[in-house]
């Protein structure tokens, strides 16, 4: 039989250093720009590796394996600090430092212990001091790593704690066998053989977890949490684990004999495959979460970690969360751990319906979802409903004509907690059963009125942020709509003046000719403004760009010669930097606005001269005129006109389409002489280049 363990022994010890060694290699290999925590894991893994060796080819517990084990501890400490301090978005507190100086120092005291057995080996009172001290450093070292491993992975934010949990876990599998294997030795004062051996395929077990973890979190990076401190919660399971094998081991020592061995592999292998099944459990950490609360806390929620929670899900950003609803859902729903919820809300008929569900797709929910007392209750009381306790009739406060029979009939429906914001009900939430089924206490209940009453005011604030969308996309169609019905009023303007021209001009072969080129362009301006009319439309006016400015005009003065006489004394030769369209648009304006102000038989003026490193195209009339007061106060606002049945738009957006190309839009008028608009536009690069040229040759 000692054969057989012994062979295990170094055939297990043999495969863990061959299987870390392999993965310190290929963590070597792979990492060509290492950082600080990669160098750390990578030495702490090749430690493990010599560890595992020396015991393979020495045994446990002679000078060079006690030394690879320290040394092995140390790399492994070493790079659980480092993956500390390297880690953002929190200052760690001192005691958590210290307590990794104080582990660092036992393991040094453990190596000068452990250098001292082979010395006193002529004196058996002194080696059996010796040993009995290494075995308690050692189990101190255990203790005290456990509980790093614990603060580590409790501190680190939840979108990263994935990246860390299998090194974790395989860290903490490997100091708790240790813990086992030396209070077992501490207490029976006895070498556990068995354990002994299977400690080298304990470790080798590890090994792919250590390399499924590499793969993980390539970078190792750390983000820490600040909503979590640093608690003693692990040291009192720990004291507990302890003073729990202390019975134990008392008791193996009673029964005696072969049992012994076989009772200390039997627990160790119970507890093992207990934390295995229990753990991961959803509901066991539920359930463990209740009964935490209930005997070991003055209160049972942790209000700044809540609150922090709940903003976190409420507010997360990115293109990859939840729509808002179904987070509002989960913010609440998170609270109590309950797994589902679905939220309703009143429609426009001042009844609820479905808004959104989250992790619920088995609840049938109604059309109509409520009676006719269900909206009225929720605002006057705001009560929150327990179910169960309606069910069984103990629930006074609620009146149960305000509750449909579909929610009552589902047997998942927990608990109603109305959203009611300033007398108003702004929705109401139905959560789930909890993994853990449990009443309601006077906590639950402050707690979700609190935060019913917060999410009621994100709900009515998105509400309002809808509408002010909505009014603000009226606004821009209205705006737009005016815009467009005093270009009609100018089509509508130009197109009676070519039928009354027609009236006299009708035989004129020429004039037929311009009439059809007139109508083919006033047809295009009626498409292009039922187009600007659409919501769909994203066209954007064009950059401006060099033109020359003769041929603009003319082709403007083509246009509109046949609705009012156009005289034309300077147009020089320039090129100017704008749209084509949107010189076309201010010029029809200016013109429509000069005909209008005109009388028959008096010609409209439309000159064009250099001024500067600018054009100024000048449109003016012999008309009635402006004011000055007028000019100053009224001419530039929108809705404002001195015409009859005037927009008041023509020269506001003239100004508008002027400003849009670098330019301006400048006036003169008198009441009784007439009015001249003078558009002012850039000139051409090359233009301005050829002034430069010139006044440097003279």
């Amino acid at each position: 039989m000692g054969a057989v363990l012994a062979h295990i022994g170094i055939v297990g010890h043999g495969i863990a250093a061959a299987l870390f060694a392999a993965l310190a290699i290929w963590q070597f290999q792979r990492n060509t720009e290492r950082n600080t925590t990669q160098i750390s894991l990578i030495i702490a893994i090749a430690l493990t590796s010599f560890w595992a060796l020396s015991i393979a080819v020495e045994n446990a517990f002679v000078p060079i394996s006690n030394f690879a084990e320290s040394i092995r501890n140390l790399a492994w400490l070493n790079f659980m600090f480092v993956l500390l301090r390297t880690g953002e978005g929190r200052d760690e507190p001192k005691t958590v430092n210290i307590i990794y100086f104080a582990l660092m120092l036992v393991l040094v005291g453990q190596i000068v212990v452990d250098s001292f057995i082979p010395i006193f080996d002529g004196s058996p009172r002194l080696v059996g001091m010796a040993t009995y001290t290494a075995v308690v450093m050692r189990m101190i070292f255990a203790v005290g790593a456990l509980v790093l491993i614990h603060n580590l992975y409790s501190i680190s934010a939840a979108e990263t704690r994935w990246g860390i949990r299998l090194p974790m876990a395989s860290l903490a599998a490997i100091w708790t066998y240790d813990l086992n294997l030396f209070t077992i030795m501490y207490l029976t004062q006895q070498m556990p053989i068995e354990l002994i051996v299977m400690r080298g395929p304990a470790i080798a077990c590890v090994a792919p977890l250590m390399a499924l973890a590499s793969v993980r979190n390539t970078n190792w990076n750390l983000k820490l949490s600040r909503s979590v401190a640093f608690r003693s919660l692990s040291l009192v399971a720990i004291g507990g684990y302890l003073l729990m094998m202390v019975v134990i081991a008392t008791a193996l020592q009673i029964i005696g004999g072969d049992y012994a061995k076989l009772a200390q592999i039997s627990f160790l292998f119970g507890t093992s495959i207990a934390a295995l099944l229990l753990l991961p459990s959803g509901k066991f950490r539920a359930w463990f979460k209740v009964k935490l609360a209930k005997n070991f806390f003055q209160h049972r929620y942790d209000y700044r970690s809540e609150w922090i929670r709940f903003t976190d899900t409420i507010g997360r950003p990115g293109a990859d969360s939840a729509p808002f609803h179904e987070r509002v859902v989960q913010a609440i729903a998170d609270i109590t751990d309950s797994p589902a919820g679905v939220l309703l809300m009143p429609d426009d008929a001042g009844r609820l319906v479905l808004q959104s569900r989250w992790n619920w797709p088995t609840i049938q929910v109604p059309p109509r979802a409520c009676t006719a007392r269900t909206i009225s209750f929720f605002q006057e009381t705001g009560h929150i409903v327990e179910f169960d306790a309606l069910r069984e009739d103990k629930n006074e406060q609620c009146d149960a004509s305000a509750i449909p029979e579909w929610m009552i009939n589902d047997p998942q429906t927990w608990a109603a907690v109305p959203l009611v914001h300033f007398d108003r009900l702004a929705g109401l939430i139905l959560l789930a059963r909890p993994r853990v089924n449990r009443t309601l206490d006077w906590e639950d209940l402050d707690m979700l009125r609190v935060v019913g009453r917060q999410v009621a005011s994100y709900l009515a604030e998105a509400k309002s942020q809808e509408s002010l969308s909505e009014a603000q996309r009226f606004d821009e169609f209205n705006r737009r709509m005016a815009f467009i019905m005093h270009d009609i009023k100018n089509l509508v303007s130009q197109l009676s003046l070519l039928a009354r021209n027609a009236e006299r001009h009708a035989d004129n072969p020429e004039f037929r000719r311009d009439m059809i080129e007139t109508l083919q362009d006033s047809a295009k301006k009626m498409n292009g403004l039922l187009a600007r009319l659409s919501q769909h439309n994203k066209a954007k006016p064009e950059e401006p760009q060099p033109i020359k400015l003769v041929k603009l005009l003319q082709s403007t003065i083509e246009k509109k010669r046949l609705l009012h006489a156009i005289e034309t004394n300077q147009i020089d030769d320039l090129t100017i930097l704008a749209d084509p369209a949107r010189v076309d648009q201010i010029l029809g304006h200016l013109i429509q606005n000069a005909v209008d102000a005109s009388v028959d038989g008096q010609a409209v003026q439309l000159n064009a001269r250099r001024r500067d490193l600018s054009v100024a195209i000048e449109v003016a009339d012999t008309g009635h005129g402006m004011s000055s007061e007028f000019i100053r106060s009224q001419l530039f606002k929108p809705f404002a006109s001195s015409k009859e049945g005037g927009f008041g738009i023509g020269a506001y957006e003239a100004r508008q389409l002027a400003v849009a190309m670098n330019g301006r839009l400048e006036v003169e008028s008198k009441e009784g002489v007439g009015s001249r608009f003078t558009l002012i536009l850039p000139l051409a690069k090359e233009m301005i280049e050829e002034n430069i040229v010139d006044e440097r040759a003279a």
